[in-house]
């Protein structure tokens, strides 16, 4: 088959249009015009002789063929972009430009502890740091323009290794003066979840939450885009949520309007893991950025010497 003229660039306006679902916002993300980027399309299409999109008058879906390509392509730039970093020197593997990306839900409480250690460590790392949705930053992993992801599993990925950092408690917060807020523990099935506030659609600590009170049956009827603002909401008496560990501060914090309590349930936590390709090799550089981070975790976290990458909170 003959491929003159295919660039990796035209593979990746294939592999943006499959993630944006949308030319325009697949060029935005590119930094090129809508019909450079179609244009890029159309070549790849011609020279594979099959269509890899399905152009409606709102979306744009992938071909069953299609499918196929793009995880081709995929494939392709991260080997592209292993072919193209530099190589590391021998006695720092974690030295130039490291691509990490985190949760939202976690990087905040992270890195503040974890980023001196790392820099002493190794001083020649040169940290490139990105924060999103898992779904946004796994996607970008797989194709190459992140190097790896902090994340909390279950994650329903192949070919990704998964790498236990730390496990965290979740803890319950309840505005002050709330009848559960007398209590030294609460149980999950004392909580009401049409009362609670969560993060919006897209956080895995959403779908925690929901997992582990699922059989209330109820839904909260507030969220809030961050931790930060969802702590607010609680303390103006919207709701009480659950949180990690890591995000729970002094009860000073909010003008003393929030309480914190321990929930009885021993399924009631999550676990936080650095994820990349695995067919990242050699891959001594991220095992280090793990080990880092496993060794100066936030406060309130746990060792997890029995991680479970399958952990699921809706088994409880």
């Amino acid at each position: 088959m003959a491929m003159r003229g295919l660039s990796l660039r035209d593979l990746e306006y294939l592999v943006a249009v499959a993630e944006h679902g949308h030319f325009g916002r697949a060029a935005a993300s590119c930094g090129v015009s809508q019909p450079s980027l179609s244009a890029g399309i159309r070549k790849v299409e011609d020279i594979l002789g099959l269509r890899v999109f399905e152009r409606a008058s709102r979306r744009v879906l992938l071909t069953r063929d299609g499918a196929l390509a793009i995880e081709r392509a995929r494939h392709v730039l991260a080997a592209a972009d292993r072919f193209l970093a530099p190589v590391a020197e021998a006695d720092d593997p974690l030295s130039g430009v490291f691509r990490l990306g985190a949760i939202t839900t976690v990087g905040p409480y992270l890195f503040p502890h974890a980023l001196a250690p790392l820099r002493s460590a190794h001083p020649r790392l040169e940290l490139q740091i990105e924060e999103g949705l898992t779904s946004h930053l796994v996607a970008r992993l797989r194709v190459g323009a992140l190097d790896a992801v902090v994340l909390s599993p279950p994650l329903a990925e192949v070919g990704l290794v998964i790498e236990p950092l730390y496990r965290e408690p979740f803890r319950l917060a309840i505005p002050r003066g709330w009848p559960l807020a007398a209590q030294e523990t609460v149980a999950l099935d004392d909580l009401d979840m049409s009362k609670a506030v969560l993060l919006e659609e897209g956080h895995c600590l959403r779908d925690q939450s929901l997992s582990l009170c699922a059989a209330t049956g109820a839904r909260p009827c507030h969220t809030a885009m961050s931790l930060e603002t969802l702590k607010a909401m609680i303390a103006v008496g919207e709701g009480f949520s659950l949180l990690p560990a890591s995000a729970v501060t002094d009860e000073a914090s909010h003008g003393g309007l929030i309480r914190y309590r321990a929930l009885r349930d021993q399924r009631a936590h999550r676990q936080v893991a650095l994820a990349w390709r695995a067919s990242r090799q050699p891959d001594r550089d991220v095992r280090l950025l793990a080990a880092v981070l496993r060794r100066h975790p936030p406060p309130g976290a746990e060792a997890a010497p029995d991680f479970d990458p399958n952990f699921d909170n809706r088994s409880m």
